[in-house]
């Protein structure tokens, strides 16, 4: 809920650096400053009304924006004091029925704004045009707004105040300044949406996912720019000089020739970057993307220190947190696996074409539910990646140690964590993995892995009184440890949650072998069978015979689970605020927001979608 209503933070932070680039820049007038401007002499300042006008500009637009963080930081205080009030105020509220009441404009506005996808549905659905061709999703309704007005914002940057009336030559190389500064000053949040470690994660409570979406467009824009930057420096140069001046600036000019090779760089990673080519070619696109990417930051310094321009000090803003971020992920990396012996991984054959990795880390790990790892395993994919929701954890004491603990240190040395991940075979890396597994002896192997993270685990539960957790597939590998935790803080009085129900939807019984393990440790917990429902749905099940219920509280039914009736039936005795939340599959995500936003009037409820794209 929250998470969306953030998103317009990261524009007002993007601002602030664009402030600060576009400040220094508008000093400069029209010298060529960074891209392929015509001259490679010295910059000289600009003091025209012109530059004068568009510093202004700038200075207004990073007061307006600049008010919004400070406007959205409140916002957040707000809501994360209200879940915190909620939470205490229902530890000992059996009913909590002044929270089950929605707000009726607060209740239009996720209805019709927060959750609301573009048209009537269809959000986090993918477009497959064929099973290898996969053109991506649809932004929600807020998101395609935002996105609107940060695109109109950076037109507007680009245009306003200019005298469009006047000579070419002086029109272009105001476009050519204000184009090239602006691409170069959003390479900085650009590079900061990329990073698995963005600080503004925590901060605004963001999920990588949206992050994502804006590293997307956010490079579209850089894209954009560079290419108007280069076109308006052609444009002069053939009214004065024609193709052959535009031809020999590149041959005789360093400054030219660098600029047209970052734009080329850039112009490259947006094609191998679209949906199609990066979901058909994942690991080509990863590195082609990751050696682009170098090669433009390389074309763009030199562009700029030829041109003797203080946008050259974001470039190294942009080296200073590629290399920051990439360092803090391998010193994690190490520390998390060195040591103790490292780390040691076993893997095992699932049914349902699946494999768990059960990962006894080298040193200890405080998890919390709804968090992911990236996992490295050299045997499988040497320089590969993925991330993976963690399904299970335990601490225990590390039984080869007998040594005393004499402090707080000591005792976290003593602690083993043991990570478990549930990965289903698709194609390539998790492919592999299973069909090694399924191939060994008895199913099982052991390999040398290791886990970058924790990330996520931004959006906990506990101040709902009602909570329905959906999950299709593998997708229950994010929602077992919210079950956990949450039975666990009914027992101990440190949640809201008095209802919890677990609506899995999966195609074959032999799938609850995934989770069996871990499942009979839940529902042997103190006060389970009081808190906690499980509703099984199996969509293709062999014969009837393989559909029957353990109790009243695991119930198992045939076909696809109706998501409206399910919601309807718990609204009807709902406890305090309902927190709705879903990992599965595109389709399954889209129905149950769909029904989430139908009853926002009808009650309290709160939508929560744990989604990856890539």
């Amino acid at each position: 809920m929250t998470s969306q209503l953030r998103l317009m933070a990261f524009a007002a932070m993007a601002t602030f650096v664009k402030a600060a680039g576009t400040g220094t820049g508008a000093t400069t007038g029209g010298n060529g400053t960074a891209a392929a401007g015509a001259s490679t002499a010295a910059p000289v300042k600009d003091p025209s009304n012109a530059a004068i006008l568009n510093q202004d500009f700038y200075n207004y637009i990073f007061i307006i924006l600049a008010s919004l963080v400070v406007a959205l930081t409140i916002w957040r205080v707000l809501i994360e004091v209200t879940k915190y009030v909620r939470t205490t105020s229902c530890l000992n509220n059996e009913r909590q029925a002044y929270f089950a009441i929605p707000s009726s404009k607060f209740a239009s506005l996720k209805k019709h704004f927060l959750y609301a996808p573009i048209f009537s549905k269809r959000h986090n659905r993918e477009f497959q045009l064929s099973s290898a061709i996969n053109v991506g999703t649809l932004p929600t309704r807020f998101q395609l707004i935002f996105l609107a007005l940060y695109f109109g914002s950076n037109i507007a940057f680009c245009v306003v105040s200019i005298n469009w009336s006047g000579p070419l030559a002086t029109v272009c190389k105001e476009v050519r300044n204000r184009t090239g500064i602006l691409s170069v000053v959003n390479m900085v949040p650009l590079f900061i949406m990329a990073a698995r470690n963005n600080p503004l994660m925590k901060w605004l409570n963001l999920s990588f996912d949206t992050f994502n979406l804006l590293h997307r467009w956010q490079g579209r824009i850089v894209v954009i720019e560079a290419v108007a930057h280069t076109a308006a420096w052609m444009v002069a140069t053939v009214s004065t000089k024609g193709w052959a001046g535009v031809q020999a600036s590149i041959n005789t000019s360093p400054l030219i020739m660098w600029g047209l090779v970052g734009t080329v760089a850039f112009v490259f990673i947006s094609i191998q970057a679209s949906s199609i080519l990066r979901h058909a070619f994942y690991e080509t696109f990863k590195y082609l993307h990751i050696a682009s990417a170098i090669l433009a930051i390389i074309a763009v310094w030199y562009h700029l220190k030829i041109a003797g321009v203080p946008q050259i000090m974001l470039v190294y803003g942009v080296v200073a947190i590629w290399v920051a971020e990439r360092t803090l992920r391998i010193v994690t990396l190490i520390y998390r696996n060195v040591g103790s012996g490292g780390s040691k991984t076993l893997v095992e054959a699932l049914p349902g074409n699946a494999c768990r990795v059960t990962i006894d880390m080298a040193r200890p790990w405080t998890f919390k539910p709804g968090q992911h790892a990236y996992l490295y395993m050299p045997s499988i994919g040497l320089f590969q990646s993925h991330p993976f929701s963690v399904a299970w954890s335990e601490e225990a004491e590390k039984l080869d140690n007998e040594k005393l603990a004499m402090n707080r240190l000591e005792v976290l040395e003593m602690r083993k964590t043991t990570m478990s991940f549930i990965i289903r075979a698709r194609t390539g890396f998790t492919a592999k993995l299973c069909k090694k597994a399924e191939a060994s002896p008895d199913g099982k192997f052991y390999t040398k892995c290791f886990a970058e993270g924790p990330y996520g685990g931004m959006h906990m539960m506990h101040s709902y009184g009602t909570v329905m957790l959906f999950a299709g597939g593998v997708g229950i590998t994010h929602q077992v440890p919210h079950v956990r935790d949450l039975v666990a803080g009914y027992a101990n009085g440190t949640v809201a949650a008095r209802k919890i129900v677990l609506v899995w939807i999966i195609q074959s019984p032999e799938h609850l072998e995934w989770i069996r393990p871990w499942m009979t440790s839940i529902l042997a917990m103190d006060q389970r069978r009081e808190s906690l429902r499980i509703m099984l749905f199996i969509s293709r099940p062999r014969s009837t015979k393989e559909i029957h219920s353990p109790s009243a509280t695991v119930q198992m039914f045939p076909g696809r689970p109706n998501i409206e009736t399910l919601i309807d039936m718990e609204m009807e005795n709902q406890i305090g605020a309902m927190g709705v939340t879903v990992c599965g599959s595109g389709a399954l995500s889209d129905d149950v927001r769909s029904a989430v936003r139908k009853r926002q009037h009808a009650g309290n409820l709160d939508f929560i979608e744990e989604a990856f794209s890539w």
